[in-house]
């Protein structure tokens, strides 16, 4: 086998291919955030979970518990989670939120909100409609599915890093097959209410939720991509 084919399953490969493959998945996926209304084949969605289920994690503990809402249940939730959020109730996440952003990453946090607020049209420093953009989340933006994905208590932040590893794949996989998909940090303001609604254990601690289903293509909400940090930004290397 020549040095730059790799041997897998399914025959040899060469490293460009599949690193390619894996490039062109990153450069497409995006977080979307109109879907069509039709639901996703179980298998399909089961060969999804399949594959995030190969992420690393810590001690292969593999901390990472998903609970799928859809159809009635997801429309119970979604009214539930809406009804909580939009009333001004406190919020309980089991995770800090950033206390701040600020530098670079103030920027990149408002060059994102303003591509978003450009696209639909919305006049910057219009904080009602900032405001009510932002409760699309607890819509799930019209997703025929929404999964909470969760971890346990005592493996604290870590059990937490472990569950965001296990997004990345999931958001790969579903791009791979065609979906999209727009992980959530939002929904897990509401921690509390989504224990009592799933019936979850005081010892689960919610990480995010992922909204998924078939994009709607032709809506201007999912046509422009935020821009990526370029290497010497983001990495320092030590050689002597």
């Amino acid at each position: 086998m020549s040095d730059n084919a790799v041997k897998t399953p399914g025959g040899r490969h060469s490293v460009e291919e599949r690193i390619g493959v894996l490039e062109e998945l990153l450069r497409e996926r995006y977080s979307c955030r109109a879907f069509r209304p039709e639901p996703v084949p179980r298998p399909t969605i089961e060969r999804i979970l399949t594959a995030a289920q190969r992420t690393a994690s810590w001690c292969n503990s593999q901390p990472w518990q998903i609970v799928i809402a859809s159809g009635a249940a997801k429309e119970r939730f979604r009214a539930a989670i809406y009804a909580e959020a939009s009333s001004g109730a406190p919020e309980d996440g089991d995770f800090s939120f950033p206390r701040e952003y600020r530098g670079v990453y103030l920027e990149r946090r408002r060059e994102s909100g303003f591509q978003l607020y450009n696209t639909l049209g919305i006049i910057r420093g219009d904080k009602a409609a900032y405001a009510k953009q932002a409760l699309e989340n607890y819509n799930f933006f019209g997703a025929p599915h929404v999964a909470i994905i969760h971890s346990d208590e005592a493996l604290g932040i870590y059990g937490a890093i472990d569950c965001g590893a296990y997004v990345g794949n999931f958001l790969l996989a579903a791009q791979a097959l065609g979906l999209g998909t727009i992980p959530q940090a939002a929904l897990a303001r509401q921690s509390g209410l989504i224990r009592r609604h799933f019936g979850l254990g005081d010892d689960r601690r919610v990480v995010c939720g992922i909204s998924f289903g078939f994009p709607d293509r032709d809506h201007k909400i999912n046509s422009y991509r935020t821009s990526r940090a370029s290497i010497p930004d983001t990495a320092t290397f030590v050689d002597e």
